[in-house]
């Protein structure tokens, strides 16, 4: 199977009849692989397998006692299958619940097109906001939880770009769960003060010009800090 996208793969897919487990002659189960390396290290060389999770299966119940008996190891073997092939192989297992976080269902794929879809609109309505310097919706957006991080980091990246100084207590009081959007968010600061000659007093936290000498709020000396 060659496709160009891991979308167009997994849509492609997606239309196979599901082949059977040639050990239970069970329906195999649709399974993302994980980013890391395989048995010799060169990768799973597909972005989508067909794996049986039957714990009944001979392959599967015998697997245990067998690994324990070779390898001395606590593991067994589920079945495996490459989409659009007859070729089955073993994927190695440490536990009944190994692998089951990459099934791939009709809940997981819509709900991945769902998130898809939001990022989509809500990098169109930040484009709407850029043009019209709607600075009060970019900011709702970077702040709001609910949005794709995606998304969320493009509006902190705009602020960046357009907001003045009144944008920073929002972005300094707000705690962002994702380390990387919190570091978007602190180089926006950083640009805001860049753009607008100011800085923070380092005693009372508010916003003074660069060249102060002494906080106009807290009324400290502030040269040299």
């Amino acid at each position: 199977m060659s496709f160009d996208t891991r979308d167009e793969t997994l849509d492609q897919i997606m239309t196979m009849k599901k082949p059977l487990c040639p050990h239970c002659q069970g329906e195999m189960n649709l399974w993302e692989v994980p980013p890391i390396s395989f048995s010799d290290g060169l990768g799973w060389g597909v972005p989508f397998l067909f794996i049986c999770f039957n714990d009944d299966c001979p392959l599967f119940k015998q697997g245990w006692d067998e690994l324990l008996e070779q390898v001395g190891q606590k593991s067994s073997v589920r079945c495996m299958n490459y989409p659009g092939t007859t070729q089955f192989e073993m994927l190695p297992v440490f536990s009944s619940f190994g692998g089951t976080g990459q099934l791939v269902t009709d809940d997981t794929v819509a709900k991945k097109k769902a998130h898809e879809e939001a990022i989509k609109t809500g990098f169109s309505i930040l484009a709407d906001c850029y043009v019209n310097t709607d600075l009060v919706q970019i900011m709702k957006m970077a702040l709001d939880g609910e949005e794709p991080t995606r998304v969320r980091l493009k509006a902190a990246e705009m602020l960046g770009d357009l907001a003045d100084t009144e944008a920073i207590d929002p972005l300094r009081n707000t705690k962002f769960a994702n380390p990387k959007l919190q570091e978007e968010v602190l180089l926006a600061v950083n640009k805001i003060h860049t753009r607008c000659y100011t800085r923070e007093c380092p005693f009372c936290a508010e916003i003074i010009k660069k060249q102060a000498k002494i906080c106009k709020h807290c009324k400290t000396e502030v040269a040299g800090h």
